[in-house]
């Protein structure tokens, strides 16, 4: 056999499997590009097909650690600190003050200001995150925070104040939460846009409807005696096409939506 004419023949088979395998590789990668694609787009896809839309997303911190805590037992001494006003406290967790000289929460302009309140007359109050105002009924919910995010409707750790027809708060009810720890989780956060694809998934977001914003919290996970664990919750407000809005919440590490039950503080008081 001659030896030249063999070794030509295996080079050229050497290189016709050369380029078997190039090929074989790059449709690898195709597949590993489409599948990556695949789990990536749909979501945007299928919004865009509802004509929902959002805003830009908020940066996040990937930190899935839960938070512990206790509920905060007033003492004596935190009392006798606060200025204008009469307190009491249900089973050493719950403080009910009503002030002596009602404090004003209007500004020349007619807006809500809560900074004097916050700062002078409430055990702490600078902790708090403004939530809601409602001027029909004469209040304001306010949530704790805990490493600058609110923990969201957790009755041990909401501040509500209330005012008079001349807008000057005469009472406020108040719980707080101390002695926090953290704990992690070894798996990464939902990002916003797979959060707005699980309730959307979940038919939680109807045609023409826009995300306004959203925020990263805390939201009530377990109670085991007197320790309370919070989850990193995903806040998301949702427009719809008559301008109404809606309040999501998802626990940001098992992806699960959160249904609240909160009694408003008309409730609380009959």
């Amino acid at each position: 056999m001659d030896w030249n004419k063999s070794k030509t023949i295996f080079i050229v088979v050497f290189s016709i499997v050369n380029v078997f395998l190039y090929f074989l590789y790059l449709d690898k990668v195709t597949d590993a590009q489409n599948v990556q694609v695949m789990g990536k787009t749909p979501i945007e896809e299928s919004l865009k097909m509802d004509n929902i839309t959002y805003d830009e997303l908020p940066p996040y911190k990937n930190d899935p650690s839960y938070v512990s805590a206790k509920s905060m037992i007033f003492t004596d001494e935190q009392i006798d600190k606060l200025e204008n006003q009469k307190v009491e406290v249900l089973e050493e967790t719950f403080l009910q003050s009503k002030l002596n000289d009602p404090v004003s929460v209007l500004n020349a302009k007619d807006n809500f200001d809560f900074t004097e309140i916050l700062t002078k007359y409430v055990l702490n109050g600078v902790e708090y995150e403004l939530w809601d105002v409602d001027e029909e009924a004469q209040t304001a919910l306010f949530f704790q925070k805990v490493k600058d995010n609110p923990i969201y409707f957790s009755r041990n750790a909401m501040l509500t104040l209330y005012w008079n027809d001349k807008g000057e708060v005469t009472k406020y009810e108040q719980s707080m939460l101390d002695e926090f720890g953290t704990f992690n989780r070894k798996k990464d956060l939902l990002s916003p846009i797979e959060a707005i694809g699980n309730l959307y998934s979940h038919g939680h977001l109807k045609q023409d409807s826009k995300v306004k914003y959203m925020k990263l919290g805390y939201s009530t996970h377990v109670q085991v005696s007197e320790t309370q664990v919070f989850a990193p919750t995903w806040h998301v407000r949702v427009e719809l096409k008559d301008g109404i809005k809606e309040d999501y919440f998802i626990n940001a590490i098992e992806g699960m939506i959160i249904e609240f039950q909160h009694e408003s503080p008309e409730e609380d008081n009959e």
